[in-house]
């Protein structure tokens, strides 16, 4: 079993920036690919990024391309999620997700209980 918890959420003005964080607990991280999804109010939960298991691969939808980095810290058993250059439409809650990934909602087992990112215009 792992244990997923988000931090470093918040309300930024469009333009700015937040850093994302997923620590996990009870196994090792660097037993799964790792993802980053986002669910707006009334929306469907979408992609956003995705690390493999070795760091070596990452994988970003469109819409974050240039704008959106996606880490991870094998020491301290976290992903981070660094967001630049935000924009209103960016707000949504923002979920970790621990799994074989790397693009789809089922293809991962655990997730976290997601940390909500405001941007105002």
């Amino acid at each position: 079993q792992v244990q997923l918890v988000e931090s470093g959420g918040g309300l930024v003005q469009a333009g700015g920036s937040l850093r994302l964080s997923c620590a996990a607990s009870g196994r090792t991280l660097s037993s799964y690919a790792m993802g980053w999804f986002r669910q707006a109010p009334g929306k469907e939960r979408e992609f956003a990024a995705a690390i493999s298991r070795s760091g070596s691969s990452t994988y970003y939808a469109e819409f974050v391309k240039g704008r959106f980095t996606i880490s991870r810290d094998f020491a301290k058993n976290t992903v981070y999620l660094q967001m630049n250059s935000l924009k209103p439409e960016d707000t949504a809650v923002y979920y970790c997700a621990a799994g074989n990934g790397p693009w789809k909602f089922d293809e991962y087992d655990y997730w976290g209980q997601g940390t909500q990112v405001t941007v105002s215009s």
